[in-house]
């Protein structure tokens, strides 16, 4: 098969690399830098298995910044476009995802769409009305940033929203690419599968609220978080995955998904989803109120990364609490290696640890780390067990 990705962040990069073991993988992105980087068989996000694969696999994979030359011959076209939320609109920006679809049917009317930018529910049916444009299909992904191609090996199912022949077609393509084969595979129609999507990412964010909430509690009462959550957790029906106190949801993904479900509902009568979205703003603030009544002389902020493993600086949770301690008048400085601006949000980043640990008397980590533990008295997180 001939396999065309427009896209070359998370989703993209571990779709190519995937597809490219038996077909035919040509990868388009605007940006020169990435495409070069692909070329030279380096991974432009950070996901250290699939830098692993690229350097070892024989892969069919190449890349390119010309839509022609990507689409022309495809049989398939994965579309892994951003889709940031827009808080103008109440939903999402899927101007990205409509370009390549109308870039794909117009050089290449034969080719099978598969969207795997997250979009709000009925895009694909509007899409499909507005292009005249029957196969164009909505395949959710359910990746972890950092183990992208991880979970595209080892899947919890495959969805794809589609019925007939190229929706089957393009699973089988997923299922002879994932070392895991046993995994479940669901054909639902377009708007199911788009509401799977937003569905599962808010349930997650659900969950980290919850526990966050118990933190909160816990902190307010002076009682000991980890012996309560214990204590829940080990009923079956709740588990002990994802029950780690953080400073709020981040990532690309929960954030800007149960908003956009909220703003799908619509007329429709819903408290809990509008409850989830409020409950990260609320831990930020609460988090943010507890270290600036500490008085801290300087504020120092480990790391900006959503969490270990991530490349994301944007979207993590720790920076909404950095923001509100600025507008709390905390005197701030940043300690991330990985950034090239010497200031970020009108504080100075140092990339020293030595110098960053003796200059603050606070230190403000969403996950511990061993870099901190000769200063674990400054150290403020609700890490409780070390994981994600």
């Amino acid at each position: 098969m001939k396999i065309a990705i427009a896209g070359l962040g998370y989703v993209g990069m571990s779709n190519a690399v995937l597809l490219a073991v038996h077909n035919d993988v040509v990868a388009v992105d605007l940006d020169a830098d990435r495409v070069a980087q692909v070329n030279a068989r380096t991974s432009p996000v950070g996901d250290s298995l699939l830098d692993k694969w690229l350097a070892e696999k024989d892969l069919s994979l190449r890349a390119t910044t010309d839509p022609q030359e990507a689409y022309k011959d495809a049989d398939f076209v994965v579309v892994a476009t951003p889709t940031d939320y827009s808080p103008q609109e109440d939903f999402f920006d899927t101007s990205s995802v409509e370009t390549v679809i109308k870039q794909v049917i117009a050089l290449n009317p034969d080719a099978v769409l598969i969207v795997k930018s997250t979009i709000p529910v009925g895009f694909v049916q509007r899409m499909r009305t507005e292009t005249g444009h029957a196969k164009i299909y909505f395949s959710p992904e359910f990746l972890r940033e950092g183990q992208a191609l991880y979970d595209n090996l080892h899947p919890s199912r495959i969805v794809v929203g589609g019925q007939d022949a190229p929706a089957r077609a393009f699973a089988d393509l997923l299922v002879q690419g994932a070392a895991r084969k046993d995994m479940p595979v669901l054909f639902t129609d377009a708007s199911e599968a788009e509401a799977i999507k937003l569905f599962a990412n808010t349930y997650l964010a659900m969950r980290v609220a919850f526990f966050n909430e118990l933190d909160t509690y816990a902190l307010s009462q002076g009682m000991d978080t980890r012996q309560m959550i214990e204590g829940v957790s080990y009923d079956p029906r709740i588990g002990t995955g994802y029950n780690n106190p953080s400073f709020g949801y981040g990532g690309y993904c929960l954030p800007k998904d149960s908003k956009q479900l909220r703003a799908n509902y619509e007329d429709i009568p819903q408290s809990m989803i509008s409850s989830i979205v409020e409950a990260n703003r609320t831990r930020k603030k609460f988090i943010s109120k507890r270290i600036l009544a500490m008085n801290p002389k300087r504020v120092g902020i480990y790391r900006l990364v959503m969490k270990t493993g991530s490349d994301n600086f944007r979207h993590s949770s720790i920076q909404g609490v950095m923001r509100r301690l600025n507008e709390g008048g905390a005197d701030i400085m940043v300690y991330e290696p990985a950034m090239q601006e010497d200031t970020y949000f009108g504080a100075p980043v140092e990339r020293d640890l030595a110098t960053f640990k003796a200059s603050c008397d606070v230190i403000v980590a969403n996950r511990n780390h061993e870099d901190l533990a000769d200063v674990a008295d400054k150290v403020f997180t609700r890490d409780i067990f070390g994981n994600e």
